[in-house]
C-alpha cells in the first residue's frame, strides 16, 4: 500500500508540474484581507525536492479539525530542498469542501531563498485564502511563485 501511496505522490507531483505554468489563480495580499475576520486557522508541513512537493496538515474550522494532504511545485524553472512549518489565517472560507482545490502561492521575490522566516499568501479556485507564517529549513529556487493542491483527509 505504500508504494500505491508513493507512486501516487509521484504521478500527482509530474501532472502539477506540468499544469504549474498553466495556472489563472491569483496570488493574494494584505489588501485581500483588509477588513476580513479570519474563518478558521491552519498549521502545514510541506517538503520541496527538486521542484515538487509533498506534505501535511490540519484546517481547524468551526469548531472541528480537518486533517488534509497537499501535492504542488514551483512554477517555472526552480528547484532545491526545502522544508517548510506553517500556520496561520483562513480567509473567505464558508463550507469546508470549498478548502480543498487548487492555490497558487505566493512566497516572495524570485529568487534563492534560504532557511528562515517568512509569510506565505495562498488562494485556491474557490476564493480560500491562506495567510501564513512560515519558518523554512533548506534552499530552494524560484520565481517567487508556487501552485500546490490540497485534498482533505476525512
Amino acid at each position: 500500500m505504500k508504494h500505491l501511496f508513493t507512486g501516487f505522490i509521484l504521478i500527482g507531483a509530474f501532472a502539477v508540474l506540468g499544469l504549474g505554468g498553466c495556472s489563472t489563480l491569483s496570488v493574494p495580499t494584505a489588501q485581500s484581507i483588509q477588513g476580513l475576520t479570519p474563518s478558521g486557522r491552519v498549521r502545514l508541513t510541506e517538503t520541496f525536492v527538486a521542484g515538487a512537493s509533498t506534505g501535511s496538515g490540519t484546517l481547524t474550522f468551526n469548531g472541528r479539525t480537518y486533517p488534509f494532504q497537499l501535492l504542488g511545485s514551483v512554477i517555472g524553472p526552480g528547484g532545491g530542498a526545502d522544508r517548510i512549518t506553517a500556520s496561520g489565517e483562513v480567509y473567505k472560507l464558508s463550507n469546508v469542501n470549498d478548502f480543498q482545490g487548487s492555490y497558487t502561492q505566493g512566497s516572495g521575490p524570485a529568487g534563492l531563498s534560504r532557511s528562515g522566516k517568512g509569510e506565505l499568501w495562498l488562494q485556491n479556485n474557490h476564493g480560500v485564502i491562506m495567510h501564513l507564517y512560515s519558518t523554512s529549513s533548506g534552499v530552494l529556487l524560484s520565481i517567487g511563485e508556487e501552485e500546490i493542491i490540497v485534498r482533505l483527509s476525512r
